[in-house]
Formats: C-alpha cells, sequence, structure tokens
C-alpha cells in the first residue's frame, strides 16, 4: 500500500483493501502484485512499523517472503516465488556457441585466431549464474518500493561446511540422535540423495544417515561415503559391504556408487552466487545471512518444505505465528528475442517475425482482459496476451487459451514486465 504520494506504507489485509477501493480512498496502483495508493494519506499521518525481508535462494527457485516482527514472532505478509530460465539461458549459450564453432569450421573464410581477449573481469559469472542475481535483486527493490522494508534476511548457504568438519571427526552417535542434531550434515544429504532413501527410494519416512561402507570396514566419515535410508533398509544393511547388500542389483549398486561422488549442480549454483548476491543486496538494503541449517531448524515447528516457507523461516527466529494462504509464482519470461527469423533443420528461414511489436497499443506478454459479447468465447477472459498484426489476438488464461480474440474486445490491465504470474496455495509442492 502507498500514500497519495507513492511512500510505501504499512501492508494491509485484503478486506480492508476492498474496502478503501469501494469507498474511494485508494486507486489500484499495480496489478500484479496487487498495489493500492490511498488518495488521502500520507505517510507523516500513518503509522508505520516496517517490515521485512526473508530470501531463500536457489539454483531453479527463489522464495521470497515479506513479514512483520513484533516481540520475536514473525507473521508473513506476502509471499513469492520467483521461478529462474537459468537452465534456458545456459542452453541458449551453447546452442550460440555450437553455431559459431560450426561457421569456423566450414572454412568459409579466413580470420586469424584472436585470444588476448577473452579475459574476463574480476567476479565474472556466468549469464545464466549473473540472471538469478539481477531477479532477486531487482524483487527486491520492487518490495522496497512498495512496502517499508527495512532489513533482508538471506540464507547464504545451503549447508555449512565449517560445521560439517570443524576440526572434529562426525562421531555415529550425531547420526542416530534424530532431526535436532548434524542439521547442516542431513541437509546437504537430503538435498543430494533427493530426500529419498538411497537403497529402496522410499519417500516420506523417517530417514536416517547411513555408511555407504561401513565404518567396522574402513568406510570413512566423510560425506562422500554418507547416503540416506530408511529404517528398514539401515537395519536391513547392517555393517554389510555395499557390494554384498546389494548382490544381483548391479545397476543399483553402480547408481548409489556415482551419485555418492557426484556433486550438487544445483548447489554449486548456489555457492557460486552466494558472495554476489549478499553484496548486492547490501547495496539495496541492510542484509542479514544465515545457513540452510538453521533454516530447517526454525522450520522444525510443523512448517512443511517450500521455498517460500523457509524464505520466512531464515534467519534467527523465535516463532512463526502466522503464514499466508496464497503464493505468487512469477516465472521468468524475459522480455522477447532480436531474432526475426527462426530457421528449420536445415538452417533454412522458416518465418520472418515483424519489425513493430506493439500492435494496436498491446505487445506480446502484456496482461489484459478481454470482454467478448458472442462466439465460441463469449465471456470474461484474464491473462497474457499474444499480438498478431492481423488485430486478432491469443490470450492464455489460468483456464486454458483463447484464440482468435479482437482487438477492440481487449483492454490493457497491466505492462508486460518479463514474468509470467499464476498462484498456488501456500504449502503446497508446484509442479
Amino acid at each position: 500500500m502507498l500514500d497519495k504520494h507513492g511512500h510505501p506504507l504499512q501492508p494491509t489485509t485484503p478486506a480492508r483493501a476492498r474496502k478503501l477501493l469501494k469507498k474511494e480512498r485508494a486507486v489500484v496502483h499495480r496489478h500484479t502484485p496487487f498495489v493500492i495508493r490511498l488518495r488521502d494519506r500520507t505517510v507523516a499521518e500513518s503509522e508505520v512499523d516496517g517490515v521485512e525481508l526473508g530470501i531463500d535462494p536457489g539454483s531453479k527457485h527463489t522464495g521470497i517472503a515479506l513479514f512483520t516482527v513484533s516481540a520475536g514472532e514473525r507473521r508473513a505478509r506476502f509471499a513469492l516465488q520467483v521461478d529462474h530460465r537459468g537452465q534456458s539461458i545456459r542452453k541458449r549459450m551453447e546452442q550460440r556457441a555450437t553455431y559459431r564453432r560450426e561457421r569456423r569450421s566450414r572454412n568459409l573464410r579466413y580470420r586469424t585466431p584472436r585470444f588476448r581477449n577473452r579475459t574476463r573481469p574480476e567476479g565474472w559469472l556466468a549469464p545464466s549464474l549473473r540472471h538469478r542475481i539481477d531477479t532477486v535483486v531487482s524483487w527486491t527493490s520492487r518490495l522496497a518500493r512498495w512496502a517499508p522494508v527495512r532489513a533482508a534476511h538471506v540464507e547464504r548457504v545451503a549447508f555449512d561446511t565449517h560445521a560439517m568438519s570443524a576440526g572434529r571427526p562426525l562421531e555415529a552417535a550425531e547420526y542416530q540422535n534424530g532431526t535436532l542434531h548434524g542439521y547442516e550434515v542431513r541437509e546437504y544429504l537430503l538435498a543430494k540423495w533427493g530426500r529419498a532413501c538411497a537403497y529402496c527410494g522410499k519417500q516420506g519416512v523417517p530417514l536416517n544417515i547411513d555408511h555407504i561402507q561401513p565404518r567396522s570396514r574402513g568406510g570413512s566419515d566423510r560425506v562422500s561415503n554418507l547416503a540416506i535410508a530408511c529404517i528398514s533398509c539401515n537395519q536391513s544393511k547392517g555393517n554389510q559391504p555395499i557390494e554384498d547388500f546389494l548382490k544381483g542389483k548391479a545397476k543399483l549398486l553402480a547408481r548409489i556408487k556415482a551419485q555418492a561422488k557426484a556433486p550438487l549442480k544445483d548447489a554449486a549454483a548456489v555457492q557460486s552466487t552466494r558472495q554476489a548476491l549478499q553484496e548486492a543486496l547490501d547495496a539495496v538494503l541492510p542484509t542479514h545471512t544465515a545457513s540452510g541449517g538453521r533454516t530447517k531448524w526454525n522450520r522444525s515447528c510443523g512448517l512443511p518444505k517450500t521455498h517460500t516457507l523457509d524464505a520466512l523461516a531464515v534467519g534467527k527466529v523465535d516463532s512463526i505465528t502466522e503464514t499466508v494462504t496464497t503464493v505468487l509464482m512469477a516465472g521468468c519470461t524475459g522480455r522477447g528475442v532480436h531474432q526475426r527469423t527462426s530457421p528449420d533443420k536445415h538452417g533454412f528461414p522458416r518465418r520472418t517475425a515483424p519489425r513493430i511489436k506493439r500492435v494496436y497499443g498491446f505487445a506480446t506478454g502484456d496482461l489484459v482482459t478481454a470482454t467478448v459479447p458472442t462466439g465460441k468465447y463469449a465471456g470474461t477472459h484474464t491473462g497474457r496476451v499474444m499480438v498478431r498484426t492481423t488485430g486478432k489476438f491469443d490470450i492464455r488464461t489460468r483456464h486454458g487459451l483463447a484464440a482468435a480474440i479482437k482487438h477492440t474486445y481487449v483492454r490493457l490491465t497491466q505492462r508486460g514486465d518479463g514474468y509470467a504470474y499464476t498462484t498456488r496455495p501456500e504449502g503446497s509442492t508446484p509442479k
């Protein structure tokens, strides 16, 4: 909520926002996320306690929670999950490199090899990694414009390597005392093995930490020798060598040995960007950091595992007394491409895109509402639009596609900002 000059005020409830709009004391400032602007009040006339921001950065998804703090209790006010497109960027970069490599190998022209221009500045990150940082910082700046954000709490590491090997051996008792012990090690292993038993694949059951090669037979306490196993498999295996326990299951044995030594690709992406993300957030807001093990400890009060609830539980938390019911999902879609032709599998141009991207005042990606009086798609449709020069637009809604809608029936709700918005209930895992 904003005052009449556009300065952020304390967030309000949906019911109060509807009353203010109905009484014409406020106007809609933005549709998604929904922001209203008061017409008769300023910051000086209001009581603004401020809110804080929790960020749970990830390789594919980042959870962001906006919450208030009172006497150590956190109350969620808004939850957002950002779906990154780092994998898509990486794929496009590899495709571009392949095209260039093929052109050079075809001897179409001679060019002296250039190697001295390959240097990269200090702190350089790959575009797929830089995209994650820019997206999180962009949303932090946005929310700071719409709400009185005082500080940010970010999960800096998914696991604390120092806590995992802080100059002392990891004793077997630490793996048998339940979820209150060895949080950093358990968080690493749960992520590595997909929160499922390494031997039978069961999920949603109590999981123990198991030595792949038993300690009694020379196995070490290194994380590469640890796996997650259900109670039944853990007891059945006992101190047997894994080769004896999985005798006759050569494929499963090979998979477990390979996965035990395989690094976490997603965790590596988060680890590579943690320092740059913290420095970028520090330039916007006072930022406090914490580890993933502490986040899991804070979530042990009964909260399910989601990115947004992890963001709510980041940092020093006494208790979490209130969560939101709906999470806004923002999928990174980009703002279009400069390419005007798309080739077929033989390299010949298949179609040509128009130079002008705005048609009758609309551009692909805008959020619109269309009211169709008659025909197959009679009714009201709200969603993202795909424009055509013919004036017949396609509108993608949550219920499906409304095709060939005449532009005169379409009304602009919000300009496209590079994101596709959907919602889901809090506590549910998106598909």
